[in-house]
């Protein structure tokens, strides 16, 4: 069952929102992350098999003093858009690029060669 993470770091400067959302979403069993509250200063994790106090104490060594807020499962609506939203970027289709048309289509022919 998928698990739903909400911890309140400082951040001290914009630079450290981009840093604490990689380094969450390379911890194994994430699904989403995102940012919430007011300031942004919240990061709200979504995944299965995660370890909240590991990942605490990730971000109180990489970004600041952080502090585990909520740990709780996901609600049924949210599990739902989260398998649409993985259904849809499954079935994204990518067109490939139609390349270049060289309309001169060159054909070697071999030079006379001269026998003295």
């Amino acid at each position: 069952m998928a698990e739903k993470i909400v911890i309140q770091v400082q951040m001290s400067s914009d630079r450290c929102r981009p840093k604490a959302m990689a380094l969450v979403a390379a911890a194994r069993g994430v699904d989403s992350v995102a940012l919430a509250g007011d300031t942004k200063d919240q990061v709200v994790v979504v995944g299965d098999g995660v370890d909240p106090v590991k990942l605490t104490s990730a971000l109180r060594r990489k970004i600041g003093p952080a502090q585990l807020l909520q740990v709780g499962d996901v609600k049924k609506e949210e599990e739902k858009k989260l398998a649409a939203a993985a259904a849809a970027a499954k079935a994204v289709e990518y067109q490939s690029h139609p390349g270049y048309y060289y309309p001169y289509h060159y054909q070697w022919q071999p030079e006379p060669v001269n026998v003295v």
